[in-house]
């Protein structure tokens, strides 16, 4: 028997071509499917379109009713440091925004855990309070903080911002919370069996599976900080080495010689460049965190 050298042939199969009309209909089906949803998007980045198509306009153009600049011009981000200290501005919003993000996390973490998980007298006396500071208006308590602070000798300075952060967040504190609930009982008792306390749960077991949550406090608490305006306004608008970018934008109207809308502009597009960057290194996590948060409890 020769089946040795015997040859077997394969067959080569080719897909066929989807036909024009075939392909035509889908897409027509998917954008029909779809179109609440491009609807809202373009409505989302129109403002962001015309932002970035303004930036790039020369002085005449910014103020003519033309759409697409020519030629581009990208000058108009060199500019921006020429008139105003960006940097300065970038560094102390950064200062803010980082040890703000710091504090709340290194001040909520520990409060969340004591109200999921350790059962003591008055807990939920102690998480109404949490509730209710919540839905308390920053604006109710602005009058006796800024007296606080003023007979401290703050106003003017980054701390006024900085200090309440590292006192806890009823936000953070509701949302670490209920993600905490969620986690198995099962994870802390041989934690417990095996001698560990009630700190070192928290370190070992807890911040490993709460990881979603708390980059999702943390991206929130950033970008918070990162876009504030009215509490930089109240406590540093009269400091220019103490202001933050968003403040520092609106002295742009100032600073610029004349209206300068396309520098305007070009300083605002590099104030959203670093937020929308975070958000899509972070979106996975971000959304991650964000539901598997319950409201259980």
């Amino acid at each position: 028997m020769a089946t040795a050298g015997a040859r077997v042939q394969t067959a080569t199969f080719t897909r066929r071509k989807v036909p024009l009309a075939v392909r035509r209909r889908r897409i027509l089906i998917a954008v029909a499917d779809h179109s609440i949803l491009i609807a809202l998007s373009t409505m989302f980045l129109a403002p962001f379109v015309f932002i970035t198509l303004t930036a790039l306009m020369s002085h005449n153009q910014a103020l003519s009713a033309q759409i697409w600049p020519h030629p581009f011009r990208w000058s108009n981000f060199v500019d921006v440091f020429h008139q105003a200290p960006v940097w300065r501005w970038f560094a102390n919003t950064l200062i803010y925004s980082g040890l703000a993000t710091i504090g709340v996390l290194v001040s909520s973490i520990p409060v969340a855990y004591a109200l999921a998980r350790l059962r003591w007298r008055g807990r939920n006396a102690v998480f109404m309070i949490v509730l209710i500071a919540l839905m308390l208006p920053p604006q109710v308590s602005v009058v006796p903080l800024y007296v606080m602070w003023s007979k401290l000798h703050l106003v003017g300075t980054l701390w006024p911002l900085i200090i309440p952060n590292w006192l806890g967040d009823a936000f953070s504190i509701f949302l670490l919370r209920q993600f905490m609930l969620t986690i198995p009982e099962e994870y802390l008792d041989a934690a417990r069996v095996d001698g560990c306390g009630e700190l070192r749960i928290l370190t070992t077991v807890v911040l490993r599976l709460a990881k979603p949550a708390i980059a999702a406090v943390a991206l929130f608490q950033f970008l918070y900080c990162w876009n504030d305006f009215y509490n930089p306004l109240l406590y540093t608008g009269n400091s220019g080495n103490n202001m933050t970018l968003a403040v520092g934008l609106t002295e742009f109207t100032r600073l610029a010689k004349g209206n300068a809308y396309e520098v305007q502009m070009a300083a605002s597009l590099l104030f959203l460049i670093p937020v929308v960057i975070i958000f899509f290194f972070a979106q996975r996590v971000f959304i991650e965190g964000v539901t598997l948060t319950g409201v259980k409890g």
